[in-house]
């Protein structure tokens, strides 16, 4: 009985398998990019005195990292505009103020010559400073132009030496301009305090900080970075929110880039038709220190200050962005309301209750990315009739059904298996 008993478990399975994967719905499809021009990525490569030191797999930092530039050129998607900059490459003396202005373009952005930009990497030789805030600031005029996505990738085997000018302050000034550009940053051989720098400017711009101490993982992740550049990407639009409804920018659906600072509170304005409803959700980065207990709180109230719904969201410091969303759909209007407009503003009032302590720069604000989607509202009927359920309800009528036809099967083969002990 056993060995029938198992084909038809299996059946059952398979079956209610096949069902879900019926109902469920399929996935969304990635959004569109906002611009046709083509990605470009400019990798800025630490060439100071420090690279000679030999602690990555038995060769110095800088031949591991021309033998991982020589392989992340030759696999560089032909769609990709790709530039190297240096910094500490050319100036070998002492003298702090020349040093720090150390850094010039290997390479420029644009179409791949791989012969050419893999000839200009082999002459780098170790040579001075650690410019890493000036070498940023020139690295993003050379990714100016153009609406295609746009990312640094940094590598270092130290800390920048050319304070107070604060590599993190200069990548948050990039990331105030809402030009939509990313900065990556690695790390060779670590220590904690260039940890904690190259975090600090990777985070800022929303990037990402990568520890590396062998030779094929700067390889990878460099390949990996720069493949995510050709992906279609949604760049948000840079907008400036009001102190308030009534002077406040009017959003169609989209993606949006703002600086909310400390204390503050940003006003938008969306236009809701009839049958419509309102999707809306915010994250606030702290991209510097800031004290560990803060909140996000995102409200839709009409131009008369009536909060209509809200979302929030609260934080202790163990991560860094907070995100809050809320839903609001418009009745459809009935017959006698024609008197009444078919159009509303909703009014969405962004407010964080992130700190920081005194020293603490408060300028340029905390990052804020708002997504707003307008979609129409779902069909109250239907709605109803589906108990609230939606689509969930097919789901739910299919594994009823399943295991009513597994019961039925289980009791004939329990009915037979006992006919059968009975007659033996």
């Amino acid at each position: 009985m056993i060995r029938r008993k198992r084909p038809v478990a299996g059946a059952c399975a398979l079956l209610a398998a096949l069902t879900a994967g019926l109902v469920l719905p399929a996935g969304a499809a990635a959004g569109e990019p906002t611009g046709q021009d083509a990605p470009k990525v400019n990798l800025v490569l630490d060439v100071s005195g420090s690279m000679r030191a030999k602690d990555i797999d038995g060769q110095s930092r800088m031949a591991a990292a021309k033998q991982a530039f020589n392989e992340v050129l030759d696999a560089t998607p032909e769609e990709v505009e790709l530039g190297i900059r240096t910094l500490g490459a050319n100036y070998p003396g002492d003298d702090r103020k020349e040093g720090c202005k150390d850094t010039a373009r290997l390479y420029p952005v644009g179409p791949l010559d791989r012969t050419e930009a893999k000839t200009a990497v082999a002459t780098l030789v170790p040579t001075g400073w650690t410019p890493i805030g000036p070498a940023l600031l020139k690295a993003a005029d050379d990714l100016e132009g153009g609406n295609g996505s746009k990312r640094i990738v940094l590598i270092s085997d130290g800390e920048d030496t050319c304070a107070p000018l604060d590599p993190c302050e200069v990548a948050r000034e990039i990331a105030a301009k809402g030009i939509g550009l990313t900065i990556d940053t690695l790390g060779l051989v670590p220590n904690v305090k260039m940890s904690r720098q190259l975090s600090c400017i990777a985070e800022a711009t929303g990037g990402t900080y990568t520890s590396v101490e062998h030779q094929d993982e700067l390889t990878d992740r460099v390949n990996e970075l720069v493949d995510r550049a050709a992906e279609p990407v949604v760049t948000p639009v840079a907008t400036e929110g009001a102190g308030s409804c009534d002077k406040a920018p009017t959003l169609t659906s989209g993606l949006y880039t703002d600086r909310e600072e400390f204390g503050q509170q940003r006003w938008y304005r969306v236009e809701l038709l009839a049958g419509q409803e309102l999707r809306a959700s915010v994250s606030v980065a702290a991209d510097r220190a800031v004290r560990p207990d803060h909140g996000v709180l995102l409200r839709a109230v009409t131009v008369h200050d009536r909060e209509i719904v809200r979302g929030e969201a609260t934080g202790n410091g163990r991560t860094d962005v907070l995100s809050t969303g809320l839903r609001y759909p418009k009745p459809e209007r009935d017959d006698d309301d024609t008197d009444k407009p078919a159009a509303e503003v909703v009014c969405l009032g962004v407010t964080h209750s992130f700190s920081a302590d005194s020293g603490v720069k408060t300028t340029p604000g905390l990052p804020l990315e708002l997504t707003v989607d307008v979609v129409d509202g779902p069909d109250g009927a239907d709605d109803v009739a589906s108990f609230g359920l939606g689509r969930g309800w097919w789901l739910l009528s299919a594994l009823i059904l399943t295991g009513f036809l597994a019961g039925l099967v289980w009791g004939w083969l329990s009915r037979w298996r006992v006919a059968v002990w009975r007659t033996n």
